[in-house]
Formats: structure tokens, sequence, C-alpha cells
């Protein structure tokens, strides 16, 4: 008999933010600048247009971006840390090579976001949607995408370590070159692959998602599959 292998769950972030956070801006919801490197701590962003900001390199930490809009925003290397996003809507969102560690999205709307080489340390992704979200080369640690829809995402040449997706619709992911270990995919209210179903060792899914992700893994290993009545027909 084969013993089944325990998978390891995620750890779940805890953020306590301070009970007491500044106000970023003028508090009216317009626009307002962030600065390349720039320190910000224990502050609320709330409802804020950062369209096209360039905060390169800058840290967040005990942060709150509420409802803010990030479309086309300069984030490369930045650090989140213990902090939170709700409502955040981001197009095109440059985040390359950036940290994200104890952090909570609630109900984002992201599409085209950029995190190749990104790091996420005790992540959760918590409902809304996200189209095309690039994590080439990222490493996924402790990380939770739940009640939430990930559209073509790119896990290509990625890092997987303790991941689950519970609730999560995953359509047409791209798994190629990734590395997956104490990957939970059994939850995933819809799962469909698009490349990289060879990746998946390391990943435990469902009876009914191996039957779903059959004609993938037939084609991986080149079998072809044809009903009993081509044959039929034959003779």
């Amino acid at each position: 008999m084969t013993r089944q292998r325990t998978i390891k769950a995620p750890r779940r972030p805890e953020v306590r933010l301070p009970e007491a956070l500044g106000t970023y801006g003028d508090g009216a919801g317009g626009g307002a600048a962030l600065e390349p490197d720039g320190d910000y701590d224990a502050l609320e962003f709330p409802g804020l247009d950062l369209t096209g900001a360039d905060a390169a390199g800058a840290r967040f930490m005990d942060c709150a971006l509420r409802r803010c809009v990030l479309d086309g925003a300069r984030l490369p290397h930045a650090r989140l840390i213990d902090t939170v996003l709700e409502e955040v809507r981001g197009a095109g969102t440059d985040l390359a090579d950036a940290m994200l560690r104890d952090v909570e999205l609630t109900d984002t709307r992201l599409g085209g976001v950029q995190l190749p080489g990104a790091t996420l340390e005790r992540v959760v992704v918590r409902g809304g949607k996200a189209d095309f979200l690039n994590l080439r080369g990222a490493r996924l640690t402790d990380v939770v995408f739940e009640d939430c829809v990930l559209a073509e995402p790119d896990f290509a040449a990625a890092r997987l370590e303790r991941v689950s997706f519970p609730g999560c619709a995953v359509q047409r992911a791209d798994l190629s070159g990734a590395r997956l270990a104490d990957v939970d995919l059994r939850g995933a209210a819809e799962l469909s692959l698009e490349r990289g179903v060879d990746r998946l060792a390391g990943a435990v899914i469902s009876p009914e998602q191996l039957l779903a992700l059959a004609p993938a893994f037939a084609a991986q290993v080149g079998v072809e599959v044809r009903a009993v009545d081509d044959l039929q027909k034959r003779h």
C-alpha cells in the first residue's frame, strides 16, 4: 500500500495594524504622489488615485490601502510588510522583484499586474479577480488564494511552497518550469492548465480534478484518446 503524504497547510498572515493610522494625502480621494525609495509607516491610503505613481524601492509597513487606484503604478523592488489592500484596483501595476510579507489583499481587481521575481511570504488573496497575473520566476511561500478568480495566471519558473486555493477559480494557468511543494489544489472551485501539467509533482488534486485534467495528462505522455465507436466503424 502507498502511504499518503501529509500536505503542510500554509501559515496565514496575522496582520495587526496600529489602532491609530495616519492619513496619507488629503483624505479626499484625489491624486497623491509617491516617492521612489519612500518610507511609509503606519499610514492609511484612503481611496487615492495613484495612477502612474513611481514608488520604486519604497517600503510600506503597517499600512492600509483602501479603494486606491494603482493603474500603471511603478513599484519594482518595493516592500510591503504587515499591510492590507482592500478593494484596490490595479491595471498594469509593476511590482517586479517586490517583497510582500504578511499581507492581506481583499476584493481587489487586478489586470496584468507584473510580479516577476517577486517574493510572497504569508500572503492571503481573498475575493476579487486577477487577470493575467505575471508571477514568472516568483517565490510563493505560505500563500492562500481564497474565493477569488485567477484568469490565466503565469507561474512559469516560479516556486510554490505551502500554497492553497480554497474556493478559487484557477483558469488556464501556466506552470511551465514551476516547482511545487505542498501545494493543495483540492479546494479549487475550477482548475484548468494551459501549460505545465508535468509540473504538478508536489501538488495534491482531487479525483474529480484528475478526471478533468486527464486529457492534458494523456497529451503530455503522448497517449491518443479515441472513443470505442471509432474502432467499431472501421470493422
